[in-house]
């Protein structure tokens, strides 16, 4: 049986990478990823301290980040390829949203 802090701290070093990946990275589909990366560890986070208490609750939580975590990937792909269909670009850098 795993302890529960590795897991905590896997879940720490996961999230750490999410958001070092956010903030250093300029594609949008890599942010995307980054941002999921840390959803998923706060996932494992709410799994792992729910089984460390004995409770359900975690698992619960975790079916609604995941459906959170759907449309927002929904959403944001859809930005991202009219962002490319306007801008002729996806790089954050050089689009300027919003602004015509």
């Amino acid at each position: 049986m795993v302890p529960t802090h590795f897991y905590l701290v896997l879940a720490g070093i996961l999230f750490t990478i999410g958001v070092i990946g956010v903030l250093v990275k300029r594609n949008p589909i890599v942010i995307f990823m980054c941002i999921e990366l840390m959803l998923n560890a706060a996932n494992l986070t709410f799994v792992a301290l729910g089984r460390h208490f004995g409770q359900t609750n975690g698992q619960m939580y975790v079916v609604f980040a995941l459906a959170v975590a759907a449309a927002e990937v929904s959403i944001g792909l859809g930005i991202i390829v009219m962002m490319f269909r306007q801008k002729e670009t996806i790089d954050i850098d050089e689009v300027h949203l919003l602004k015509y």
